[in-house]
C-alpha cells in the first residue's frame, strides 16, 4: 500500500491486549476528506511521545506512515501500521483553534451527517460505512452509568500472557478501567432522540485527573465531567461527533453500530461573520 498522509482526530480509550500492550484505535481524515481507521496503536507508543513532550500534538495533527489494508475486517476504512514500532512515521504540524477552529472545521466538517437512520442504512451491506462527522440538532444530556471497575477476567488473562513485542517486559495492566460508561442522548433533524456511548479517550482521561483533584471523590469527580460534557459544551460548544461502529455490533448488523468515538466542540457561533 502506499503511504498516508492522515489527520489524527480520534483516540478511543484503551483495551488490554496481549500482542500490542493496551490497545488503542485511531481514526482521522485522509487528504480528500475520506475517514480512515488506524489500529493496533499500542499505547506505549503513545506514552513514549508523552516523555518527549509531543503526545499532545498528536490529535488534530498530520502524520504520514505506511499502512495495510487490513483483510481481517470488512469495514473498508480499517487500516494497520505496516510497521508496529512506527519507525516510518512522520509526524507534520498541529492544525491549531485559531478564528474558532476555522481550519478543523473546513477539515472535519465537509461531510456532515445530520439524520441517524440515514447514517445507520449507509452502513448496511454494500456500503459498509464505519466512520462519520455527525451533527446532531440538540444534545439533551449527558448520561453517566456506573460500571464494573474492574476489567473482565478474559483480558486480564491476555495481559499475563505477557507482550509479544516485549518479551522481556513485565505483564501489566498500564491503563485503569473506567468504573462508568458515559452517554450522550440526543436528537438528529428528524426528532427522534437517542443514547450513544461516549467512547473517546478524552473524556475518560478527564474523569481521572477529575477524580485525582477531588483526591478520589468520585461524585465530586463526576460532576465535574458534567460540568465541562453538559454544562460548558451544551451552553457554549457547537457540537459535532465523531462516531465509529464498533466491529462486533457492525458484524452482528446490529439496529445501531455507532458509538461516539470523539466530540468535536468549537465555540457557538454568536453572530454572522460579515464578508
Amino acid at each position: 500500500m502506499p503511504r498516508k498522509k492522515v489527520l489524527l482526530t480520534v483516540t478511543t480509550y484503551p483495551l488490554p491486549s496481549r500482542s500490542y500492550d493496551e490497545l488503542v484505535c485511531t481514526a482521522g481524515l485522509l487528504e480528500n476528506g475520506e475517514w480512515i481507521r488506524i489500529y493496533p496503536v499500542p499505547l506505549s507508543f503513545l506514552l513514549g511521545q508523552r516523555k518527549t513532550g509531543k503526545m499532545e500534538t498528536f490529535k488534530y495533527s498530520w502524520i504520514e506512515l505506511d499502512l495495510n489494508q487490513r483483510t481481517d475486517d470488512f469495514r473498508p476504512e480499517s487500516f494497520s501500521p505496516k510497521n508496529h514500532d512506527f519507525r516510518d512515521l512522520i509526524l507534520f504540524n498541529r492544525i491549531d483553534t485559531k478564528d474558532n477552529w476555522a481550519l478543523r472545521k473546513e477539515l472535519c466538517l465537509k461531510n456532515v451527517f445530520t439524520n441517524l437512520k440515514v447514517l445507520i442504512e449507509s452502513s448496511k451491506a454494500p456500503t459498509n460505512k464505519s466512520l462519520a462527522t455527525f451533527k446532531p440538532s440538540s444534545i439533551e444530556r449527558l448520561e453517566i452509568v456506573e460500571d464494573d471497575p474492574e476489567w473482565k477476567n478474559e483480558w486480564k488473562e491476555l495481559r499475563k500472557q505477557g507482550d509479544l513485542f516485549s518479551q522481556d517486559k513485565a505483564p501489566e495492566i498500564l491503563i485503569p478501567k473506567l468504573p462508568f460508561k458515559f452517554y450522550y442522548r440526543f436528537t438528529d433533524d428528524s426528532g427522534k432522540s437517542s443514547r450513544l456511548m461516549i467512547e473517546d479517550w478524552e473524556i475518560g482521561a478527564l474523569y481521572w485527573k477529575c477524580l485525582r483533584a477531588a483526591e478520589g471523590n468520585k461524585a465530586e469527580a463526576l460532576n465535574k465531567v458534567r460540568q465541562r460534557y453538559e454544562d460548558e459544551f451544551m451552553t457554549q460548544k457547537d457540537i459535532h461527533f465523531f462516531l465509529g461502529t464498533t466491529r462486533q455490533w457492525h458484524m452482528r448488523r446490529s439496529k445501531n453500530p455507532f458509538v461516539i468515538i470523539g466530540v468535536f466542540y468549537p465555540k457557538k457561533e454568536t453572530q454572522m461573520k460579515l464578508f
